[in-house]
C-alpha cells in the first residue's frame, strides 16, 4: 500500500493541472450560463463532449509516457507540415483564448478585492504576475499552486452542489420561456460550449509535456497504466463537476428572471453570489477567494501551456538547442502572449460573453484537426504495440473524429448558409 502510494504521489501533477485548466472558463463560465439560460436542457450535450473529446487528451499522456517525448515531436514525425499546421492553428487561437481566460479572472480578482481598475488595468496587472510566477519557477510553481487551489474549489462546488439539490430549484416567474435553442444564437452557444467542454483538444499536447516536465522533475518515471490512471481520474472529476455547475446555474438562475451579466466583475460576482446563496452568507470571502484561485491557475497554466509549446515547436523546427536556449524563448513567448492577448482584450472592451463564446467557438472548429493528428500518432508506427491505446479507445477516438467533424460542418452551414 505505502509503495502503491508513493509512486501515485510521484505521478500526481498533470492530470491536475489540466482539471484546473478545465474548470476555469468551461465551467465557472460556461456550464453555469448552460444551466442559467437552458436548463438541463444542454446536460445531453455536456456528457456526449466529455466522452467523445477523453480520447484525445489521453493519448497526449499515452505518447508522453510511451516515448518519453512530447506529442508536438510526434507532429514533426507525421511530416514537417502537420507540425507547421499546428504551430498556425496554435498562433491563430492563443491569443483569443488567453485574452479571454484573463478577462475572467480579472473579474473574479476585482470582486475578491473589491476594486475596480479602469479599463483593461486589471488585465495588465494579473498578466505581470503571471509572467513573474512563469518567469522564475515555471513547471515547479505552477505545479504547487495548483494543487491547493484545485482542491479548494472542488471541495467548494462538491458543498454547494449538495446544499442546492437540498433547496431545490428557484421558483420560476410567472409566464416564464425558455431561451430556444435551435436556432442561430442557441447553436452558436452550444458550439462554444462544447468547444471547450472540458477543455480545447489543442491543449492535449500541453498534457503531453506536463507529463515529461513532471518526469524531470521528481525524476520517477511511471508506468505508462499509471500515467493513464493519474489522467483518467483527474478527467472523471472535472467531467462530474461540470454537471455540477449546471445544476447549480439551472437551480439558482433558470426561470429567476435575472440574466447573467456581461461586464466580467459583475459576472463573477454573480456566480460567487451563486454559491453563496446555497451555501451561506458566511461563505462569500472563501468561495470569491477558491474563484479567483483556480482561474489565477487557469491563467497561469494557459500561459504556461501556450509559451511551452510554441518554445518547443521552434526547438523542433531549429533542430534541438540546449535548455538554456529553450528557456529564454519560453520567456520572451510569455511576454508576446501578455501583450497580444491586451490588445484582444482592449478590442472586445466589456463584451465578456462574446469574447468567450468567439474563443471557444475557434477551439471547436480546430479540434477535429488536432483529434485526427493525436489518432494517428497513437494508432500508426510511432508507438510500440504494448503502448497503443485498447479497442475501445480506438472506436471512441473515431466516433469522436466523426462528433467534432459533424459539428464543426452543421455550425459552417448554420453561420453561412
Amino acid at each position: 500500500m505505502n509503495q502503491t502510494f508513493y509512486r501515485y504521489r510521484k505521478t500526481l501533477g498533470p492530470g491536475i493541472l489540466f482539471a484546473c485548466t478545465a474548470i476555469g472558463v468551461s465551467h465557472l463560465v460556461q456550464s453555469t450560463r448552460a444551466g442559467a439560460e437552458f436548463g438541463f436542457l444542454l446536460l445531453g450535450f455536456i456528457i456526449l463532449a466529455n466522452v467523445l473529446k477523453y480520447p484525445f487528451f489521453e493519448h497526449g499522456s499515452r505518447y508522453a509516457n510511451a516515448t518519453g517525448t512530447s506529442i508536438i515531436d510526434g507532429y514533426e514525425k507525421i511530416g514537417r507540415k502537420f507540425l507547421i499546421l499546428y504551430l498556425a492553428i496554435t498562433v491563430a487561437s492563443m491569443f483569443f483564448v488567453t485574452a479571454a481566460v484573463g478577462f475572467v479572472t480579472a473579474g473574479f480578482m476585482e470582486n475578491l478585492f473589491q476594486i475596480e481598475l479602469p479599463g483593461v488595468w486589471a488585465v495588465v496587472i494579473l498578466f505581470a504576475i503571471c509572467a513573474t510566477i512563469l518567469s522564475v519557477g515555471r513547471y515547479t510553481a505552477l505545479d504547487s499552486l495548483l494543487k491547493v487551489v484545485g482542491f479548494i474549489l472542488i471541495i467548494s462546488t462538491i458543498l454547494a452542489f449538495i446544499l442546492a439539490l437540498n433547496n431545490g430549484p428557484i421558483e420560476q416567474i410567472d409566464n416564464f420561456v425558455p431561451r430556444e435553442l435551435w436556432n442561430d444564437s442557441g447553436i452558436f452557444f452550444l458550439i462554444a460550449l462544447m468547444g471547450w467542454m472540458p477543455t480545447a483538444i489543442d491543449m492535449s499536447s500541453w498534457n503531453s509535456l506536463w507529463t515529461i516536465a513532471r518526469i524531470k522533475q521528481t525524476g520517477f518515471k511511471p508506468l505508462l497504466k499509471e500515467t493513464i490512471r493519474e489522467f483518467r481520474v483527474a478527467y472523471i472529476i472535472t467531467s462530474i463537476l461540470a454537471i455540477m455547475f449546471l445544476t447549480l446555474g439551472t437551480y439558482v438562475f433558470f426561470g429567476s428572471g435575472e440574466e447573467l451579466p456581461n461586464n466580467n466583475s459583475m459576472f463573477a460576482h454573480q456566480i460567487v453570489t451563486l454559491f453563496t446563496e446555497t451555501i451561506g452568507e458566511w461563505s462569500y470571502i472563501v468561495i470569491a477567494a477558491s474563484a479567483f484561485s483556480v482561474m489565477f491557475g487557469t491563467i497561469v497554466a494557459v500561459f504556461d501551456g501556450y509559451s511551452r509549446s510554441l518554445s518547443k515547436v521552434v526547438q523542433i523546427i531549429r533542430h534541438g538547442d540546449d535548455e538554456r536556449g529553450f528557456k529564454k524563448r519560453y520567456i520572451i513567448l510569455v511576454m508576446i502572449l501578455a501583450v497580444g492577448s491586451i490588445i484582444v482584450v482592449f478590442q472586445f472592451g466589456e463584451k465578456l460573453k462574446e469574447l468567450v463564446d468567439f474563443a471557444t467557438t475557434v477551439s471547436f472548429l480546430v479540434a477535429p484537426v488536432i483529434a485526427i493528428f493525436n489518432y494517428r500518432l497513437v494508432t500508426g508506427k510511432y508507438l510500440a504495440r504494448e503502448a497503443k491505446p485498447p479497442v475501445w479507445i480506438k472506436v471512441l477516438s473515431v466516433m469522436g473524429i466523426a462528433f467534432l467533424i459533424g459539428f464543426a460542418l452543421f455550425f459552417v452551414y448554420t453561420k453561412f448558409f
